[in-house]
């Protein structure tokens, strides 16, 4: 499981116009889920974007905070494209990713992971085209694999 996790100031997914998810302060979550992820991959993945310390503490101490002890929030999109694999030609493969009914699976269960420690969670719409505005601060981009292959 593949995670991009931006620090915002503000983030929110439109699909048709229609805002389904929308936070102010907190962590945008970009979610790929690999073909032979399981359970364990959503409890590493969850743990680490929620105990992430990505935000300044006391004194202007920076990276010193989670998301939780800022009061911050998570806003989850699923985005298979982080297994989009480019090494050979200019075509993205996508074999590493999981099948469609897989990954929604599992997507909820990292939701409902987020969601069990009290946090407050907004999501996209699995499988739609979305789109994704977001005020990076910092900017802040972290990335978080449960195969630690980065």
């Amino acid at each position: 499981m593949r995670a991009v996790v931006q620090r915002v100031s503000s983030a929110r997914v439109l699909v048709d116009g229609r805002v389904t998810g929308e936070i102010g302060r907190g962590l945008l979550v970009l979610l790929g889920v690999a073909g032979d992820d399981t359970a364990a991959d959503v409890a590493y993945t969850a743990a680490k974007v929620r105990e992430l310390r990505v935000f300044e503490g006391a004194e202007g101490k920076p990276m010193d905070q989670s998301v939780a002890a800022v009061g911050g929030a998570i806003l989850v999109v699923s985005q298979f494209t982080l297994y989009g694999d480019v090494r050979r030609g200019r075509r993205p493969s996508f074999d590493a990713a999981a099948a469609p009914a897989d990954a929604r699976e599992l997507y909820e269960a990292f939701v409902r992971e987020l969601r069990t420690a009290g946090l407050p969670i907004s999501t996209g719409e699995f499988q739609a085209m979305m789109q994704v505005e977001l005020v990076n601060d910092g900017p802040v981009t972290i990335l978080v694999d449960s195969r630690k292959t980065f």
